[in-house]
């Protein structure tokens, strides 16, 4: 049976929050931006960003920096303030170690989703990415997991979905065949079947994997 391991990125095994808030903080000082300018970023990229955003930024504030440099100025940024925790990456190196495959499988867009997982440590520790950008779908679509294993150079027999989203991770992860670990945070929607596990820290959910048989 495979001893796959699936994990989301963003509120899971990097901070985006704290990131999100110094890249936008250092995105104005760079142009300078206006006040009201930080505060529709602010508000706009609370769940996701995209080039797009960039676009509307430009378009809604007369800025004479393109979208273009202002989204690659973005990642930059992004990069730069991203992290994922040191006990977090030693548990990944555990779960390697012990023989489980592990995977990301993430909505965003492809280049930032990216360019996080490499500054955060996390590349070397994990065996295949999916990208909801590389193929223009989103979680909880089956086929994004089935990519993500099919990366990870298994499938998804067997395998686990860690993740913080309800709907997306633990309601698509279920759908697609795999065991689920919650990250408890954001409100349990009415009528979504449990999670097989419940924890506060990403920790605690490779703990779980690293006791499984």
């Amino acid at each position: 049976m495979s001893r796959l391991a699936l994990f989301d990125l963003d509120g899971t095994l990097a901070d985006r929050q704290s990131a999100l808030s110094d890249a936008v903080t250092g995105l104005c000082r760079t142009h300078p931006l206006p006040p009201a300018a930080e505060q529709w970023l602010r508000s706009q990229l609370v769940e996701r960003a995209n080039a797009s955003d960039f676009a509307r930024l430009r378009e809604t504030f007369d800025l004479r920096t393109s979208a273009t440099d202002l989204w690659q100025e973005y990642i930059r940024l992004m990069a730069a303030a991203v992290t994922c925790r040191p006990e977090v990456l030693k548990g990944l190196m555990e779960l390697r170690a012990t023989g489980w495959t592990i995977g990301i499988v993430t909505n965003g867009a492809s280049d930032i989703q990216r360019a996080k997982i490499d500054a955060s440590g996390l590349a070397d520790l994990i065996d295949g990415v999916a990208v909801s950008g590389d193929l223009d779908i989103r979680k909880p679509d089956r086929e994004l997991f089935a990519l993500a294993a099919t990366r990870c150079g298994t499938n998804l027999l067997g395998g686990w979905m860690i993740g913080d989203n309800p709907a997306g991770d633990v309601g698509g992860g279920r759908a697609a065949g795999l065991r689920t670990i919650w990250l408890r945070g954001r409100p349990w929607p009415d009528g979504l079947p449990p999670a097989d596990h419940a924890v506060d820290d990403v920790a605690d959910a490779i703990t779980i994997l690293l006791n499984e048989e």
